[in-house]
């Protein structure tokens, strides 16, 4: 919402309009139109070009997001491309394919929709879209594990931030668990994904033939409860391995901004498997959990994939002492950890058995980082 703003501002200065400080924008399937403010805008070049530069303000929550600067910098163009062409400037995310800009079809959708009257028949519009911090917030996101490199993507699905950490979530989870496990078709085993990324690679792999998933944000503790209450046999937890490690150091809320000690965790696990002094220093020092994965893996590859392999089946003794400790028994849960090409490299004993059930085997090709 907040490029589209600043799209909207750069055409109409374009076309020898005033600089707006606010622009009013039409939201696919909303009836009334909002009004989002606009930092700047100005003509560039003798009016050939304009500049426009809006802030992310996200609402209620937790959002790295917050304070980002969004710069649009618009120009008419060949109408042989089209007459929208956009391009992903610094700190914008590309698909690692093809280098071409990371964009959902709501995101382009609510582009179009609001530049199309503003561009004349028979012209062109060209905009490049600039997020000067984006590069570095984007390292720690997971934009990497969907194949999403150089910045933040544009991939909003709706205009309202759905937090992953508030209890409306937890509630929308809670009725999703329900209607699974009531439903004839359930049969005891359930698969329960961390965000949209786990829920995309299991579709992929085709899990939803084998047991149901469900998107559990990062209320994994209240949703491993609530499962087990519900009669699920079997419970497979599916991530990322930078959310999931925190499981193996008993942190059952992932959001980063409540809850972190990654590499700890990662060093306590390093210590139980008997790593040297020089390997645990190494890790502790490490400026994220991804530098401290590829510098192990450089060092020692197959302690690194030991090490992992530790850490899912933590992950799972961990998630059965939380069971316990609301007096919740019987139901077996399984760990399964992707990384963040995607490729799924470690599960724990009962994770990997799940798996296989399944038809998925854990990669093992390349070194541990590549």
């Amino acid at each position: 919402m907040w490029v589209a703003a600043a799209a909207r501002a750069a055409t109409q200065v374009l076309l020898g309009g005033p600089a707006p400080d606010r622009v009013s924008l039409q939201i696919p399937d909303e009836s009334e139109p909002r009004s989002v403010p606009v930092r700047a805008a100005s003509c560039l070049r003798d009016g050939a070009q304009a500049l426009a530069i809006s802030v992310c303000e996200p609402g209620p929550g937790l959002d790295l997001t917050r304070g980002l600067e969004i710069w649009v910098h618009a120009c008419w163009g060949s109408a042989d491309q089209g007459w929208l062409t956009l391009k992903a400037g610094v700190g914008v995310g590309r698909l690692e394919t093809d280098g071409s800009l990371c964009i959902s079809g709501f995101a382009r959708t609510l582009l179009e929709s609001n530049l199309r009257d503003l561009v004349p028949d028979g012209r062109a519009l060209q905009l490049e879209v600039v997020m000067p911090k984006g590069r570095s917030l984007a390292q720690r996101t997971s934009n990497a594990a969907f194949g999403v490199v150089e910045g933040l993507a544009l991939i909003g699905t709706q205009a309202e931030v759905q937090a992953s950490a508030s209890p409306d979530q937890l509630r929308d989870a809670l009725l999703s668990l329900q209607a699974l496990t009531e439903s004839s078709k359930f049969q005891g085993r359930l698969t329960l994904v961390i965000g949209e990324n786990g829920l995309d690679l299991a579709r992929s792999l085709d899990l939803p033939a084998h047991q149901p998933q469900l998107k559990a944000g990062n209320w994994m503790g209240p949703l491993l409860v609530a499962a087990a209450e519900a009669g699920v046999q079997e419970l497979l937890l599916f991530g990322y391995h930078g959310k999931l490690v925190k499981l193996a150091g008993g942190i059952f809320h992932t959001h980063h901004h409540l809850a972190d000690g990654r590499l700890e965790v990662l060093v306590a696990q390093g210590v139980k498997l008997g790593l040297s002094g020089e390997h645990l220093r190494g890790l502790i020092a490490a400026a994220s959990l991804e530098d401290a994965f590829h510098w192990f893996a450089d060092q020692d590859r197959d302690l690194a994939v030991a090490l992992w392999q530790a850490v899912a089946a933590a992950v799972e003794e961990r998630s059965l002492a939380y069971l316990a400790r609301y007096g919740c028994s019987g139901m077996g849960v399984g760990a399964a950890l992707f990384d963040r090409q995607r490729r799924v490299r470690w599960a724990g004993p009962r994770g990997e058995a799940m798996l296989k059930r399944c038809g998925v085997l854990l990669y093992a090709g390349g070194s541990a980082a590549d």
